[in-house]
């Protein structure tokens, strides 16, 4: 189902040496069979009781593997064990109820092992309380009317019909056996998707499509005419890898204009020495996203994506340790609102594989990911989910003890989005300063740390903002009110560090007093700080913008007023690049409050560069860094009222 799917049942053979054959062979269900009649009869050691335990761990029966593995730490303490199976047992001591014992292993395996999960176990203690937080959002969590007594899993909607991998019987005269699983290789089938939205018809998707090894996972581009699937290397005959096994890739197949599947063909990104498995296409369908255990990974298995060029494709590239873990990352699937969902066994969880969610921000990396918890999640592994969010409606996959077969596929209703960015309430009252009484129609404006203007919002009373950012909650945002009448006023505020939280702030505005007449300098009218410059630049620096706002906010009070911008310069280098120098701070003062919204037929710039010193600092005499700072500075002139 997930990697290395291998080749048919072999003859029976007896004996130790038959179990160990078909355990390297990965044919897990012979193996389990012939080391559980040598376990009976009380002749098991460390090394049967372990690859016991691994057969049924790999196969997803962690109930059964917890008993092998008990018995290897019960009876075999006294050896060394690898650090390893300290966190498969705790993944199983969860699955049959033991949370606390689970624990004790989870930590002896970080206490022994750096890494991506080491480091995951230690910081995320609380990981519970985000599953209980984000819990409870699925109704309607049912399974699917075409399940089999097979695995069915992986499904994908197509032409008002669901398809889905399937390993039932398919009536074929040569039943092929996954020695994996013990059950048939899995075919793509199709079932009508009727108006309540019941499943019927299950059936054969296509010959074309289909072969006599394994194939699951379809994806189609949104006009129909590609797939993306996987299937065993195959190609017309087994292909196996230098050690016999029998890995999976990733085909494409086209419609021709009869609407017949064609031109299956392999993808480049594929070999024959690692698996390259579960395709999906990102919204605007220009990259495929997938699984894989190729070199430069992390783990078992870890997600990738490349590029869709013209000419094919690009080179596959990582999606790094913020997502990959020592363990098995799986099945991707992103929605049409970038929100990549994949399944995991190397984050702290239910048990087994949990589906997570993260999504992509603007800057390419991704948000905190998220357990989308139950009931999608549960102790076992669930996976191959994917949603509608048109609907909100989709499917997963899980092998949970009260489905139908090995594998069942589930639908549901989402009724809660989860979030996966900082969504936050901020709650502004205005209020005169001196009487304490409301404002009414007081504009409010929120600037994160780099003096942007991300949000506002005018209203009588409490001004309600909602933020929604892809940064992290915690963050520190500067707000800023101005009312008629009253002079303009900033508060800094960190919104609370959790998804959700609402921060309540007051700000006070003293009545406005200043009377702006002809020839003022509003630098020294409104007693600003200096706006300054760095040595030789002209570009307006944060501290600089914090002023520059409250200049703008009097020529919002006054929508009549024109100002003469004059920028000034220290006396160090010549005086012709000072004279340039300031020009240019002068006219990057005047664009500042442009594109913030003041008509450039109001404000004029000139640059005088050393021409008007304040200070002692001219050519030839020795002054601090601080005395020239001083001469760097603008000046903002009433010209007209």
């Amino acid at each position: 189902m997930f990697f290395c799917m291998t080749g048919m049942s072999s003859i029976a053979q007896s004996g130790l040496q038959s179990a160990e054959d078909s355990y390297e062979q990965y044919a897990y269900i012979d193996a389990i069979r012939i080391y559980e009649r040598i376990a009976e009869k009380g002749k098991g050691n460390a090394d049967i009781y372990r690859k016991l335990a691994n057969s049924y761990y790999f196969n997803g029966k962690y109930d059964q593997a917890n008993k092998w593995y008990t018995r290897l730490f019960e009876d075999h303490s006294s050896e060394p064990i690898d650090a390893e199976y300290y966190y498969r047992y705790a993944e199983t001591l969860k699955n049959v109820g033991e949370s606390s014992k689970s624990d004790e292993y989870f930590n002896r395996y970080a206490s022994t092992v750096s890494g991506r999960r080491t480091m995951l176990i230690k910081e995320q203690k609380d990981y519970m309380e985000e599953i209980r937080a984000n819990s409870g959002r699925y109704h309607n969590v049912n399974l699917i009317e075409v399940n089999s007594e097979s695995s069915d899993y992986g499904s994908t909607i197509y032409n008002n019909q669901l398809l889905f991998a399937t390993a039932r019987d398919t009536g074929n005269f040569a039943k092929r056996i996954h020695t994996w699983t013990g059950d048939y290789h899995t075919s793509i089938f199709a079932a009508d998707i009727n108006e309540d939205g019941t499943l019927s018809n299950a059936r054969k998707f296509s010959s074309k499509i289909n072969s006599k090894v394994n194939e699951s996972t379809p994806v189609l581009t949104k006009d129909g005419n590609t797939m993306y699937f996987t299937r065993n290397n195959y190609d017309g005959s087994r292909g196996y890898d230098r050690n016999r096994s029998t890995l999976l890739k990733i085909y494409r197949a086209t419609k021709n204009d009869k609407g017949k599947w064609t031109n299956v063909e392999e993808l480049a990104i594929n070999s024959d020495e690692f698996s390259t498995a579960h395709p999906m296409l990102n919204a605007e369908e220009t990259e495929l996203y997938f699984a894989s255990d190729r070199p430069g990974g992390f783990g078992g298995s870890d997600l990738w994506k490349v590029a869709i060029t013209a000419d094919g494709f690009g080179t596959p590239q990582n999606l790094g340790a913020n997502i990959n873990t020592e363990g098995r990352e799986t099945f991707p699937f992103m929605s049409a609102d970038n929100t990549l969902y994949f399944s995991s066994d190397g984050r702290p969880g239910l048990g087994g594989l949990d589906v997570f969610a993260t999504k992509i921000k603007a800057d390419g990396t991704w948000t905190d990911i998220q357990n989308v918890g139950e009931p999608v999640n549960s102790n076992w592994d669930d996976f191959a989910y994917m949603i509608d969010t048109d609907t909100q409606q989709g499917f997963f996959s899980s092998n949970r003890p009260e489905g139908q077969g090995n594998d069942d596929i589930y639908r549901f209703t989402e009724t809660r989005a989860l979030l996966l960015e900082c969504l936050q309430n901020l709650e502004v009252k205005v209020v005169d300063a001196e009487t304490g009484a409301v404002i009414e129609g007081s504009l409010i404006s929120l600037f994160d740390g780099h003096r942007n203007l991300t949000n506002e919002a005018t209203q009588s009373g409490v001004n309600y903002m909602t933020i929604l950012t892809d940064e992290e909650c915690g963050i520190f945002y500067r707000v800023q009110a101005s009312a008629e009448n009253y002079q303009t006023s900033e508060a800094g505020v960190t919104l609370q560090e959790e998804i959700g939280g609402v921060t309540q702030l007051e700000i006070a505005l003293e009545p406005a007093k200043v009377k702006v007449e002809l020839g003022d300098d509003l630098f020294e009218k409104f007693d600003l700080n200096p706006i300054y410059f760095d040595l030789d630049k002209s570009n307006i620096r944060p501290d600089a913008a914090e002023e520059l706002t409250k200049i703008l906010a009097v020529l919002e009070e006054y929508p009549a007023m024109k100002i003469d911008i004059r920028s000034h310069t220290d006396s160090r280098a010549s005086h012709a690049y000072n004279d340039r120098l300031s020009e240019r701070r002068a006219k990057s003062t005047r664009q500042w409050l442009i594109d913030q919204g003041i008509d450039a037929s109001r404000l004029t710039a000139k640059g005088y560069g050393e021409r008007e010193l304040i200070n002692e600092c001219a050519d030839g005499v020795n002054c601090s860094e601080e005395a020239h700072q001083a001469n760097r500075r603008s000046e903002f002139i009433v010209v007209e009222l």
